[in-house]
């Protein structure tokens, strides 16, 4: 797309490190850079792992150890002029908003006349705007735009606050170039162990269960987390230590998932799940549980993964089983794992916000 947009963006994260939410808000800087638009990346702590496009204002660079309220005001005020000098556009805010107190002094002071974009990147909108009724409407009635980055997502914000303002743009993928290096025969987790969130135990059960059925089968969990240590108990506990292997969270991870034989998601909720799509891309198959929100837009059953009932073991336990044993199934699932996600290009996506913002 030509640069001919010419209007400037500020992207305000927590970070450009860590999550997934943090490196779609990096490639997001990148879309909007290569279709013409300024862009300034705002980051609240200093943590920048992923590659971005624009200018970087790194207020973290100004936190100390002894991170005082008055030190925090000072931030916000250096943030606040920061602001009103370069009079963007638009603000499109990514952070996590769910403190009603903070975000009724991001409205009224440090956006207060700015044109702001929300949002919103997990289906758990209490995440992004405050259990507080009365600030959460003010913040949606003086957004200049709402995003949800499932179509489940907007369609529950324009229910939950009865409104038709939030719009469906999806999270893109990079372009991957990993191939295919070991014969190893693998399912694989990748996340972080938080099981309120990500539900590794039940994983941990289905996999059990099918390994009854299936000595053969292997399964790496990649990621650290304050439950690790508690999973790893388990794992000891049901004499499977040699067929589930906790893997740390690595620069090779992308290796791993293009050389497993399925990626397994068992979120209790999601947003628009990065490693599913990520996984499709390098052309490895997936099971998901169908739980809100994502995977059911992603992944059509049987056709480029395996969709189950969320919180249900035996319906996990016979998927694992059924890729395990189903050849004709699983190789078809794999041949159409690439092509499933071609309309995720981070060119597509970048169009798909450049018409947004455009037309705001």
């Amino acid at each position: 797309m030509s640069k001919d947009s010419h209007k400037k963006i500020a992207l305000v994260t927590i970070s450009l490190a860590g999550g997934g939410a943090e490196r779609s808000t990096a490639m997001l800087s990148q879309m909007l850079d290569k279709n013409g638009f300024e862009v300034h990346l705002i980051t609240l702590n200093d943590a920048i792992d992923y590659e971005y496009a624009g200018t970087l204002f790194n207020l973290g660079l100004l936190k100390s150890s002894s991170d005082t309220f008055f030190k925090r005001l000072a931030r916000f005020a250096k943030l606040k002029k920061y602001l009103r000098q370069q009079k963007f556009d638009f603000i499109i805010d990514n952070r996590n908003r769910s403190n009603a107190f903070k975000e009724a002094y991001y409205l009224n002071y440090l956006y207060k006349n700015e044109q702001v974009v929300y949002v919103a990147r997990s289906f758990k909108l209490d995440n992004y705007f405050p259990k507080n009724s009365r600030i959460a409407k003010q913040m949606i009635d003086k957004s200049a735009g709402l995003v949800g980055v499932s179509q489940e997502i907007a369609r529950t914000i324009n229910t939950t606050y009865n409104i038709d303002k939030a719009r469906t743009i999806y999270n893109p993928i990079a372009p991957f170039e990993v191939k295919r290096e070991s014969n190893e025969d693998y399912f694989i987790f990748v996340g972080r162990l938080v099981d309120k969130v990500k539900n590794v135990n039940l994983l941990i059960d289905a996999f059990a269960k099918a390994y009854t059925k299936n000595i053969n089968l292997k399964l790496k969990i990649c990621g650290d987390g304050p439950d690790k240590g508690s999973l790893l108990d388990k794992v000891s506990q049901l004499n499977l230590e040699n067929a589930i292997v906790f893997e740390n969270f690595d620069p090779e991870i992308h290796i791993k998932m293009a050389n497993a034989k399925a990626l397994v998601l068992t979120s209790h909720y999601e947003g628009f799940p990065r490693v599913i799509i990520e996984a499709l891309a390098m052309g490895t198959p997936v099971i998901s549980v169908d739980c809100k929100s994502g995977p059911k837009e992603i992944i059509i059953n049987k056709e480029n993964g395996l969709l189950v009932e969320n919180h249900n073991i035996q319906a996990l336990e016979q998927a694992i089983h059924t890729f395990a044993t189903n050849e004709a199934l699983y190789e078809r699932c794999k041949a159409n794992a690439r092509s499933s996600v071609s309309h995720l290009a981070m060119e597509e996506i970048g169009k798909e916000w450049t018409t947004y913002l455009n037309n705001l």
